[in-house]
């Protein structure tokens, strides 16, 4: 990965400021040491250590990196839309250190060719940590199974069919029985494909009212519950990705409690937006799934507050201009979402819908168990860590974004939180212009 700094050597040190330790919640920082890549010392000992650089945090927060667990890279393939370099930098931008690269690629990503290729782009030109998730089936069509034992052997964390659906019931038991065989957790966005139809808004007063074409909620209920119960029966580690329904929340917290092991994230413009967005005919807000009620959107809040879902992901998909400049059904799905995250979501805390911790769980320590991962602002553990100011301000714009998608939730219009230094084992990934180092 390549950096604009590193501290490797010469140490940088981190004081003041409070820290978000997963468990713990935030408490002050008694002085932070980041030296040859990890977390050498915390406390006395890192306040009494000699260091090449030391950063005052006063009144910012100290996190572990961000995890997303869905992003486009949009690499290999259409370079118009993003790369590997753009969108990585897009992500430390917005704190995140750690991402899981979408099979959703040109080619796809079904071999572990094709993962490698991933991977060594990631190491000449990515700033942030990539983590590949392979396709469950051949070119993504739902059909006949990819060779799941090449992916995982060439670093795919996990399978998915990323927002395709699988032909039938019969082929989606077979592809998790085959992943079970090789501990591989499956991940999938739940949608029933013959109730989605043509569909592309949710089947609700705003698609009545301007005569869209809808989706109703049981195309994604129904496959949830499908899902479920196949992992139930095969045993897999199941992921339901980007939940958009309040009735899937309800069904995951059952299964948990039948000792069904399914984990779920949800996309954080879901939190935040509902279906009233499209009234304009905004084609930003042509996502799948689709935004849905009020009463969903607060379901899906309350489920991240109550740990029901375990992590709050971008789903950042880039698009080109011309992409979204379509009338709306012709556009293509998607937001340029991953730099406004952090943001977002604290928004929500302002508005007392999550409180911070649980906001910073669901993009560190949660997404992480889901990859059977841990996250610590210990002593030894990778130096992977966002420091972000919860006062401050930004504005998304063309001038401000790094993502080649400019097409992002909210433009021209002052955001909360602004991340001041994102490293990557001890690395500068990102780092705002005035952080004086």
């Amino acid at each position: 990965m390549t950096a604009s700094a590193n501290w490797n050597e010469g140490g940088l040190k981190l004081t003041g400021g409070q820290l978000f330790e997963p468990g713990k919640g935030l408490i002050s920082n008694p002085g932070l040491l980041v030296r040859n890549g990890r977390i050498e010392a915390v406390g006395e000992q890192a306040q009494a250590a000699e260091s090449a650089a030391t950063l005052d945090a006063a009144g910012q927060v100290i996190a572990p990196g961000f995890i997303d667990l869905c992003c486009n890279l949009r690499e290999p393939g259409n370079g118009q839309k993003g790369n590997i370099a753009s969108e990585t930098r897009a992500a430390a931008h917005g704190g995140f250190t750690t991402v899981c690269a979408s099979p959703e690629t040109s080619p796809v990503n079904d071999s572990g060719a094709v993962t490698n290729l991933i991977l060594d782009s990631v190491a000449s030109r990515g700033v942030v940590r990539v983590l590949p998730i392979g396709a469950i089936t051949r070119g993504l069509d739902g059909d006949m199974l990819s060779d799941m034992a090449g992916l995982k052997a060439a670093g795919c964390v996990a399978v998915g069919n990323g927002s395709r659906g699988v032909r039938n019931a019969r082929i989606l038991r077979r592809c998790m029985a085959y992943a079970q065989t090789f501990g591989l957790t499956v991940m999938f966005s739940p949608e029933n494909t013959a109730l989605a139809a043509d569909g592309y808004a949710h089947d609700g007063q705003v698609t009545t009212r301007l005569g869209l074409l809808g989706i109703p909620e049981v195309a994604e209920t129904a496959a949830v519950m499908e899902m479920l119960l196949l992992a139930e029966e095969t045993g897999v580690r199941l992921h339901l990705s980007q939940l958009s329904c309040a009735r899937s929340v309800e069904m995951l917290a059952q299964a948990r409690d039948r000792g069904v092991k399914v984990t779920a994230d949800v996309a954080m413009h879901q939190l935040v937006f509902t279906e009233s967005a499209l009234a304009g005919f905004d084609s930003r807000f042509h996502v799948r799934p689709p935004l849905r009620g009020e009463a969903d959107r607060q379901a899906l809040v309350a489920g991240v507050r109550d740990g029901v879902i375990d992590a709050i992901v971008s789903q950042h998909q880039p698009h080109d201009s011309a992409a979204k400049q379509a009338p709306l059904p012709a556009t293509e799905p998607g937001l340029s979402s991953i730099e406004s995250v952090l943001s977002l979501g604290l928004e929500l805390v302002q508005n007392h819908e999550l409180e911070l911790p649980d906001l910073l769980r669901a993009l560190t320590a949660g997404p992480a168990a889901v990859l059977g991962r841990e996250v610590a602002l210990t002593a030894g553990a990778a130096a992977d860590l966002c420091l972000f100011d919860p006062d401050g301000h930004w504005q998304p714009s063309a001038a401000t974004l790094l993502s080649a998608g400019r097409h992002a939730p909210v433009l021209e219009r002052a955001l909360p939180g602004e991340v001041k230094l994102t490293l990557v084992a001890g690395r500068t990934a990102w780092q705002a212009p005035g952080t004086p180092l």
